[in-house]
């Protein structure tokens, strides 16, 4: 895991300003750093700079650009299965003159060119440089794991693994982008991936699954190397679905477990993490260190959960207090580094967790995140379920909904269990109460939910947008930020290729399961997971509410919320007074005060 930026332009890069580039993503690789600058054959310049978190060949030998022949890599990310690439390419007689996976890479792409991309398992983000034909091109894995930023002016084009790297490679100075901070306040976060911006100006991100050239000439192009498939095998039993998915899941958590460093594990009392944590204790023999956030809030309290898993697969735990001191001030912190708000108040208390990982000594940390989204995990899931099951079969699944989750269901809108049966289309559960919201904004914006199409059954394309579009895209922005922030490497293996295209031949009729949702998954891993955990139907997430963190009654905190801010020129004033003066907030308020906080900051820093 690394940091990687460049710049592609009319005049080179200065020294000073490479440094200062270097500085600011030295934090996501401070093993080494270094950069290389070239002259293409049609006079155009390019610099490549690169900063290493040494996890596979810890050697100086491994370091980057990484050249062969007419070819420079940078490359951040891993590549799980490199070994077994390696193995076919020295079957073809090339000769490696390190360990890691960057030469794997390297070496594939001389051998295979971009067919290499579909034998790779793994994330990514690289640039490959080919100074024979002065050919830039710019790669993002599959699930977009990995980020990739670009920035294009008249007269250069600039890239980086964080937006604050950009401002130091960029011609013009960024710009907080409005239209994406109405966006985010008045929709919420799943709608921050779908217009294809981001909070700065002409800012954007590398597509997953693209390539990007950049030719000598100037003139860009991009290509789709990977598209997801959705090819359901009606035929499938339960067991098949069982078996399958077990056998994909403990190969992708083993590969994922390859590394020359040590590696902790995030645990939560849900079946996400339980489930690998069970795998790599159980099947692979690794002793698991699992680091849990402990709340005291009975609406995502889950320690009794927790104390069973760790008991019962004995493994070393850290649990971490919620920590409410300096609040506002650590938010901050959070904004200006990422340069951006932070997306859900999830993240701010997932920053504490990964802080403590790195304090224990750890450079790469596994979670859980995917798992909702390929075996079906969230409440409204449920009820699309219902809806595309032949209505003899309904009764009973609405009877198992109604005794195990409608108890613990908040959302008003899917207390139905008829709600997708009726009205498929619907989808005000998503961004709910955005109508509110948009009056609260002092020009209101006005964006309908739009979704991709993938799949006829609502279930299926709402997973898949989900993965690719809502959801996934922001859990994998947040934690990389998080994790690389203290120079800590996150994998996740719920978002492996092969086990995502397994899980998507599944009959949806199998994906719940007697009330219980990610049934397939449930059963995939009983007997090695604690009963408690695999039969508990209720979904916490990773969350705190704000009031946990922040007193909102205070008169200081009211103050630093309602002074003179340039998000005043978008919110209206009164409004946050109104809200702040609410004794008990709805769930949605909690989450549109979090987002105004950390969009006043973000326009605080960066105005």
């Amino acid at each position: 895991m690394c940091g990687i930026a460049g710049l592609w332009s009319k005049t080179p890069l200065r020294d000073d300003d490479a440094f200062a580039c270097l500085e600011t993503i030295r934090h996501r690789g401070p093993d080494d750093y270094g950069y290389r600058s070239f002259e293409s054959p049609s006079g155009q310049f390019l610099t490549m700079l690169f900063s290493r978190l040494s996890v596979i060949d810890l050697d100086h030998r491994a370091n980057q650009p990484m050249q062969k022949d007419n070819f420079w890599l940078t490359f951040n990310g891993e590549i799980y299965n490199y070994r077994e690439i390696r193995e076919l390419l020295k079957g073809r007689g090339i000769q490696f003159r390190t360990a890691s996976d960057t030469e794997v890479l390297l070496e594939g792409y001389r051998e295979f060119g971009w067919a290499i991309l579909d034998m790779l398992e793994g994330m990514w983000a690289f640039a490959l440089y080919d100074d024979s034909v002065g050919r830039l091109s710019l790669c993002r894995d599959r699930f977009g794991e990995k980020p990739l930023y670009i920035v294009k002016t008249q007269v250069s084009l600039a890239y980086a693994s964080e937006v604050t790297a950009l401002q130091k490679l960029s011609d013009k100075l960024l710009q907080p982008n409005y239209d994406q901070i109405k966006r985010f306040l008045v929709n919420g976060y799943k709608s921050l991936y779908k217009s294809g911006e981001t909070f700065f100006k002409g800012v954007s991100e590398i597509e997953s699954g693209t390539l990007f050239h950049i030719d000598d000439d100037g003139s860009t192009r991009t290509e789709r190397y990977w598209s997801p498939r959705l090819d359901i095998d009606e035929e499938m039993t339960f067991a098949q679905a069982v078996a399958g998915a077990k056998a994909e899941l403990s190969r992708s958590v083993e590969v994922r477990l390859r590394s020359d460093v040590p590696l902790a594990f995030s645990l939560s009392g849900g079946v996400d993490s339980v489930a690998l944590v069970s795998i790599a204790r159980k099947e692979l023999g690794v002793d698991v260190h699992g680091f849990t956030i402990l709340n005291s809030d009975p609406r995502y309290e889950e320690r009794s959960l927790v104390e069973q898993v760790v008991s019962g697969l004995n493994l070393t735990h850290t649990g971490i207090e919620l920590d409410t001191s300096g609040f506002l001030e650590r938010l901050r912190k959070l904004v200006a580094h990422r340069a951006a708000p932070v997306f859900t108040i999830t993240y701010y208390v997932q920053w504490l967790l990964m802080q403590e990982v790195a304090l224990s000594g750890y450079k790469v940390v596994v979670g859980g995140t995917g798992a909702d989204e390929i075996f079906s995990g969230y409440y409204d899931h449920h009820l699309q379920y219902i809806a595309c099951l032949d209505p003899r079969d309904r009764a009973s699944a609405i009877r198992n909904w109604e005794s195990t989750l409608k108890p613990f269901v908040r959302n008003p809108y899917l207390k139905d269990p008829y709600r997708f049966v009726f009205h498929p289309n619907f989808r005000d559960h998503i961004f709910l109460d955005s109508d509110k919201f948009s009056s609260y904004v002092n020009i209101p914006i006005d964006e309908p939910f739009v979704e991709r199409s993938f799949h006829p059954t609502v279930l299926r394309n709402r997973m898949l947008n989900e993965l690719f579009y809502e959801s996934v895209p922001v859990i994998m922005h947040e934690e990389d930020i998080n994790a690389m922030t203290f120079s800590l490497e996150n994998r996740s293996p719920y978002l492996d290729r092969s086990l995502m295209e397994f899980t998507s031949s599944i009959p949806s009729r199998l994906l719940v399961q007697n009330g219980r949702a990610k049934a397939v998954l449930r059963e995939a891993v009983r007997g090695l997971a604690p009963d408690a955990v695999l039969d508990n139907p209720r979904k916490v997430g990773f969350n705190a509410p704000l009031e946990d963190l922040v007193n909102l009654g205070n008169p200081s905190v009211r103050g630093q919320m309602l002074e003179d801010s340039p998000i005043f020129e978008i919110v209206r004033r009164d409004a946050i007074s109104a809200i702040l003066g609410k004794r008990n907030l709805l769930n949605s308020e909690s989450k549109f005060l979090f987002s105004f906080l950390g969009c006043k900051l973000f326009l605080e820093e960066f105005c």
